[in-house]
């Protein structure tokens, strides 16, 4: 059972009467459906439907715990208390910092990483460090199961939840009512109008650096994000990808063939004309 330590992950504890009905109203993910025993993606957005933070979140008794990258935190608490104005609820900057991450057949302790879960394999998360092993274990898995970072694979304020799979993954509710940038998540959802999609990126030598353009016939497609030996991560248009599958055309990193695939779980296939891409 590998167990990794991320040190780079900090909490957030969300308590009081009205937590709940608090981020149920302001955030990305169904939380009234969320099991006791799972972790969900969400994000808060902006108004024009774009990411402004991203997390895990999970319930912790009658309150819930929001883990996001140490870089995230503070600026995140500002804006969680920002929209709380006079609702019985605390936030607070929890003291314990990291997490750890364990998977296999045996994962031990934690809550169930949803977007883990979509891919088959099941994946623990837990507050603090309770395992030691090398990190570039869990990139591995990451990069191989097609689940994103935000800062490696993807900017804040730049990309819709739509483009990191959160559709698919547990992260994003097309249920419940308002919140934050849904009514540009729902046109997306329902006209179809999602193009730019995560995809696993292999090759036969060494990927180059991540931001690395991903071409098709000289032409843009995307860019590389996580990069590990061969294997990485990307957001591409689909629909110029699929395009230059179809036609045989070569797709490079750089000056190095690769090979998109869309991960399985998403259900997705790449469309072979623009009119053809879909959420």
């Amino acid at each position: 059972m590998p167990a990794v330590f991320l040190k780079d992950r900090s909490l957030i504890a969300v308590g009081g009467a009205e937590a709940q009905s608090f981020l149920q109203n302001l955030i990305t993910t169904d939380i009234v459906s969320l099991a006791g025993d799972e972790a969900r993606p969400g994000a808060l957005l902006t108004p024009q439907g774009k990411i402004l933070f991203d997390f895990m979140i999970w319930r912790d008794g009658e309150g819930f715990v929001i883990e996001t990258d140490a870089s995230q935190r503070e600026a995140l608490l500002k804006r969680l208390t920002m929209y709380r104005l006079r609702a019985p609820v605390t936030l607070t900057a929890m003291a314990e910092d990291g997490v750890t991450v364990s998977w296999g057949e045996d994962a031990g302790d934690g809550v169930k990483d949803s977007r883990f879960a979509k891919a088959g394999i099941p994946l623990m998360r837990r507050p603090g460090q309770h395992g030691s092993d090398d990190a570039s274990l869990y990139e591995a898995l990451r990069i191989a199961h097609g689940v994103v970072a935000s800062g490696p694979d993807y900017a804040l304020q730049d990309a819709f939840p739509h483009d990191v799979l959160m559709d698919f993954n547990g992260g994003l509710s097309f249920k419940k009512g308002c919140y934050v940038g849904q009514e540009v998540v729902s046109r997306m959802q329902h006209r179809g109008t999602a193009r730019r999609r995560v995809v696993t990126v292999s090759a036969e030598a060494a990927l180059p650096a991540s931001g690395t353009e991903i071409t098709a016939g000289g032409k843009p497609v995307g860019a590389l994000g996580s990069v590990e030996g061969t294997s990485g991560l990307a957001i591409v248009r689909i629909d110029r990808a699929g395009e230059a599958m179809a036609a045989g055309t070569p797709l490079l990193a750089g000056n190095v063939a690769v090979t998109l695939s869309l991960p399985a779980w998403s259900g997705l296939s790449f469309p072979t004309s623009a009119d053809e891409a879909s959420a």
